[in-house]
């Protein structure tokens, strides 16, 4: 490979992977090394567009195809005899998690704001993480109970010196709507199973956690338009009612953004008046100080960052703790 530096470059984003896996998914921190030194399954991604190689798109793809996730042979096999299948599911689909649990490290940051609240979430997915109000919350022992009974509870712990401002009520939210190249349906099994194939082997936790938040959906689906974030989204935000904080989030997007595009995102938020969360890996958001007032305890966290210039946290990706740390930029 040492004459191929695209197929360096992939190989390095599958190790990547295989460190954030390391501790929660054994089997795909196995797979992801073993497609790193893999001469064939890395000439099948170079066969596709740069941002379809990602290892969640292409384990979720093989996992949609076999029905249980891929051990390397498998996956081996799928590239040999049916790669036009296996491409045609990495094109057809995006990388769409919905993990629910980010709600829990964004709602201290939304519980500051005046109430009431109208949302939009780019990079919507599904619209599990509109449903702040629906699901009950365990900080530490510190409960907070939605209005749905039959939604999960999710957990979060609480790291670092500086307590997050943990809420005791959950906001009043009275508008949300989300935005999506591919908005998923709640309704569609295929849909619903796409999702499921996106969570990683060994964890059991999030399956059921998603198993709830889609029954949850169900009995009320949020409202999850089709439309680009980088020209739709003036249009979606007219729609907020004008008596409620418009907050405008997201959590895990900015990188499926092409770099050269995420300044004129940034832009196009500032430009609305409206509150702006990201919940994004660092460096992604363009404009985001390059100095914290503190270090996250807890390799590959994402910055939670108010208005794209205040930092108010770090987060776990997916949602299952919070170290809050707002403060002055050292």
């Amino acid at each position: 490979m040492s004459g191929d530096d695209s197929r360096l470059s992939t190989a390095e984003d599958y190790r990547a992977f295989a460190r954030e896996a390391r501790g929660r998914s054994p089997a795909y921190e196995l797979l992801a090394e073993s497609v790193a030194a893999d001469r064939a399954v890395l000439g099948f991604l170079q066969s596709l567009p740069k941002q379809k190689r990602q290892p969640n798109l292409l384990f979720a793809a093989a996992r949609f195809l076999l029905g249980e996730p891929a051990s390397i042979d498998q996956l081996r096999a799928l590239v040999r005899h049916d790669s036009d299948g296996l491409v045609q599911v990495m094109l057809a689909r995006r990388t769409q998690t919905n993990e629910a649990a980010r709600c829990a490290t964004i709602l201290p940051a939304l519980a500051r704001l005046p109430e009431p609240l109208a949302l939009i979430e780019v990079g919507a997915s599904a619209g599990l993480t509109l449903m702040f109000d629906r699901y009950s919350y365990d900080y530490d022992g510190t409960r907070l109970n939605g209005s749905d009974p039959g939604a999960p509870v999710l957990s979060c712990a609480l790291l670092g010196s500086v307590p997050p401002p943990v809420p005791e009520r959950i906001p009043a939210i009275v508008w949300r709507a989300g935005l999506d190249l591919n908005p998923l349906d709640v309704g569609s099994e295929a849909d619903v199973h796409w999702l499921s194939c996106l969570v990683w082997p060994g964890e059991s936790d999030r399956r059921q956690r998603l198993d709830a938040a889609i029954a949850s959906a169900r009995r009320d689906p949020p409202a999850v338009y089709r439309g680009d974030l980088l020209t739709d989204l003036p249009a979606l935000a007219a729609q907020a009612p004008p008596e409620a904080t418009l907050v405008i989030y997201h959590s895990a997007v900015l990188a499926y953004v092409a770099p050269h595009e995420r300044p004129r995102f940034a832009d196009a938020v500032r430009s609305l008046g409206t509150v702006w969360l990201s919940n994004e890996a660092p460096g992604v958001v363009a404009g985001a100080p390059a100095r914290l007032p503190a270090e996250p305890e807890h390799e590959g966290a994402f910055l939670l960052l108010q208005d794209g210039r205040t930092p108010l946290g770090f987060t776990d990706g997916h949602g299952i703790w919070l170290q809050w740390m707002e403060g002055p930029c050292r």
